[in-house]
């Protein structure tokens, strides 16, 4: 069920009338949020539902045996097989066809002819979201950063549908707190959350499928048939829709979120402004970005044993977010490139004069758009192809004043001053709720203007 849809138009006014009702009936009100996630869940496939649920009860299991056990060495044998257990399964409905095919490929290649069997195996929309949630939650259990929690509030937590398919990731200390007391109505921000509504609705349907539409599928699917002007064209382009179209998709998540009475952490922050690739990642991504670093980078070792050291821990750390979005070549090599960024910064740092403050802006913003190629591609021959094009001459065909106009909206509101820009959001949001539905409601009949014969496509990251 896609959030711009008529299904979730009709789904999500009724149950927020309901939820509302039963706020200061705590446990009525777990046990309805919990139904309607899986009734949102289930509109996907209804046997993602036994997988979601195996892995709340699993993780809910090992949290117990880890709270009530006294031994470390116990605790941190639960642990380790809690998280090897999630890994396992991210593993095989996400990489088991991947794996097996390359060394099937590789077994060929020599003659071996030792296949392994290949299974096709669903893969249920949003493993990667609630997997990395659950994983926070059990370790967060153990290192003593979170309470073990009700079962049901676990349920909530991990199902929870404007998160369950594509993020935020939320760390059970960040959400699980405001379980424990009852959500109240008039505490609801409803000017902040109609607007995040709003401005995620117009990011994804009116800039980022525009820009699909008319630029980056036509020169991704045929890249030989472009000059270089439309080829540069088409990667500022994704650069745009991938930023609007996930941007967008957690604006909605956190505006449906603080309407139901629940907080989300921020996820975007202007990331085209970053000077350094440090700071893209401080901007893009951000609950990804932190859950790398708190259980990935920090267990290598961090910062810790020299810029070397840091880099390879870098490398690491970004090879396997490249892997985390899929089963693909494309995104390991994407990982592979950041990781090559963030090295280089950091070995480079002090040894190297900083350039000014906006070539260093000019430079990292170039070098994250490049990445993005392989990213998008759907294989990396058309990814060496696009590469190719880059600097084959031609002339400018698909630039409209709509891509021209959308561009300009992506990176230039990323790079003016933000005061002013909070300043205009805040006046909006205290607007009367009234007046802020009527614009909600205008917003959605222009938007649903912009969108062609053809329903609304589905969030990049629904994919992930």
């Amino acid at each position: 069920m896609v959030f711009p849809s008529i299904e979730f138009a009709v789904f999500f006014p009724l149950v927020l009338a309901v939820s509302w009702l039963l706020m200061p009936r705590p446990a009525l009100h777990k046990s309805f949020l919990l139904l309607v996630s899986y009734v949102f869940y289930a509109a996907a496939n209804p046997k993602f539902c036994l997988l979601l649920g195996g892995v709340t009860l699993g993780n809910q299991l090992f949290a117990t045996l880890i709270d009530r056990s006294d031994s470390q060495r116990h605790r941190k044998g639960l642990v380790g097989v809690a998280v090897a257990l999630n890994l396992m399964t991210l593993g095989v409905f996400k990489y088991y066809g991947f794996f097996s095919q390359d060394v099937n490929d590789l077994l060929d290649s020599v003659n071996l002819g030792l296949p392994i069997p290949l299974m096709t195996i669903a893969l249920p929309v949003g493993l990667s979201f609630f997997t990395f949630q659950a994983i926070s939650y059990t370790v967060d259990v153990y290192r003593g950063l979170c309470a073990r929690a009700k079962t049901i509030d676990v349920a909530v937590y991990l199902s929870f549908f404007p998160h369950l398919v594509a993020g935020p990731i939320v760390r059970g200390r960040e959400f699980l707190p405001q379980l424990a007391s009852p959500r109240d109505p008039a505490q609801v921000p409803i000017g902040t959350a109609i607007f995040l509504i709003g401005l995620g609705l117009v990011k994804k349907v009116v800039i980022a499928d525009f820009l699909a539409r008319h630029v980056v599928d036509p020169t991704f699917a045929v890249p030989e048939a472009y000059g270089a002007p439309d080829m540069w064209l088409a990667i500022y382009s994704y650069a745009a829709q991938i930023y609007c179209d996930f941007s967008g998709y957690t604006d909605i998540a956190i505006g449906l979120a603080l309407l139901m009475g629940y907080v989300f952490p921020r996820n975007f922050h202007s990331p085209y402004r970053a000077s350094s690739f440090r700071d893209f990642w401080r901007r893009w991504h951000m609950t990804l970005s932190r859950y790398l670093r708190d259980f990935l980078y920090i267990p290598l070792g961090g910062n810790r044993g020299g810029r070397w050291k840091t880099a390879r821990n870098l490398m690491i750390t970004m090879l396997l977010g490249g892997l985390w979005h899929g089963a693909a070549w494309g995104f390991v090599l994407w990982g592979f490139l950041h990781g090559l960024y963030l090295g280089a910064e950091r070995i480079l740092r002090g040894r190297v004069k900083a350039p000014p403050t906006w070539a260093s802006w000019l430079i990292v913003l170039n070098l994250v758009v490049l990445a993005w190629i392989p990213f998008r591609a759907p294989d990396l021959s058309v990814a060496s192809s696009f590469f190719e094009r880059l600097f084959h001459p031609g002339p400018l065909t698909l630039l409209t004043p709509g891509v021209a106009i959308s561009l300009l909206l992506v990176f230039g509101l990323q790079l003016i001053p933000e005061r002013p820009v909070e300043l205009l959001r805040a006046r909006f949001e205290s607007l009367n709720p009234a007046v802020l539905g009527l614009g909600l409601a205008t917003c959605v009949a222009v938007v649903g203007a912009t969108v062609p014969g053809q329903a609304v496509p589905p969030f990049i990251y629904f994919q992930f």
